[in-house]
C-alpha cells in the first residue's frame, strides 16, 4: 500500500477502508488511517490499541509517526489523512500539531468526534494550526464495519465481562468502547 498512488479522495478512503479491516484480525476497532502526500501513500496504518496495549496506538496517531518518519522531519505539509472514523481529541490534537493542512472522515463520531461532531479541535481559530475538514466521505461503508464491530462485541462476552452495550455502535462508533 506504501507507494500506491491515488487518484482521488475515494480511492485514498478505499485504502483507509483496508486498513480498518486490518484492525478486526486482533478485535481492536476497525479504524483505518492513510497519510498521502503528492498523491502517493506514505503511511497506512489501523488501530493497534488492543494488539499493543498501548492506548495511544489510534490509526491518526500511528500514520502520523509513521509519515513523519517518512518524509524526515515533524511538519507534515502537502500532506491529507484519510481516517475512516472522525479523529478524537487526541488525534486532533497530533493532528494540528503536526501541521496536517487536510482531514478527510468517513464516519461522524457523535461522542467523541473532535472534527466537527461534539468538538473543533481540528479547525479552532485559537490554535495556531487549523485542518481543512472534509466530512462524509464513504459514510456508510465507514460506518457499516464499525457498527458490525460492535453489534457481535454486544453479543459476545469478553474475559473482563460482558461485552459494550456503547450506543455509539449504533451512531458509527465510539472508538473508546
Amino acid at each position: 500500500m506504501l507507494g500506491h498512488l491515488v487518484s482521488d479522495d475515494a480511492a485514498a478512503m478505499a485504502l483507509a477502508l483496508q486498513q480498518a479491516s486490518l484492525a478486526l484480525g486482533h478485535d481492536d476497532v476497525p479504524v483505518g488511517a492513510i497519510i498521502v502526500r503528492d498523491g502517493v501513500v506514505i503511511a497506512a496504518r489501523h488501530n493497534e490499541r488492543e494488539l499493543t496495549g498501548d492506548p495511544t496506538a489510534h490509526a491518526e496517531v500511528l500514520a502520523i509517526r509513521d509519515a513523519a518518519d517518512h518524509i524526515g522531519h515533524w511538519r507534515l505539509e502537502h500532506c491529507t489523512l484519510y481516517v475512516t472514523l472522525e479523529p478524537c481529541t487526541m488525534c486532533a490534537g497530533a493532528l494540528v500539531n503536526s501541521r496536517v493542512p487536510r482531514v478527510v472522515f468517513g464516519a461522524s463520531d457523535p461522542k467523541a468526534g473532535a472534527g466537527g461532531s461534539v468538538y473543533n479541535v481540528l479547525a479552532d481559530a485559537r490554535l495556531n494550526h487549523r485542518c481543512e475538514i472534509t466530512s462524509g466521505l464513504m459514510q456508510h461503508e465507514c460506518g457499516t464495519i464499525l457498527r458490525e464491530f460492535f453489534a457481535k462485541r454486544r453479543k459476545t462476552p469478553t474475559s473482563t465481562g460482558p461485552a459494550s452495550t456503547d450506543s455509539a455502535a449504533t451512531d458509527a462508533g465510539n472508538e473508546t468502547a
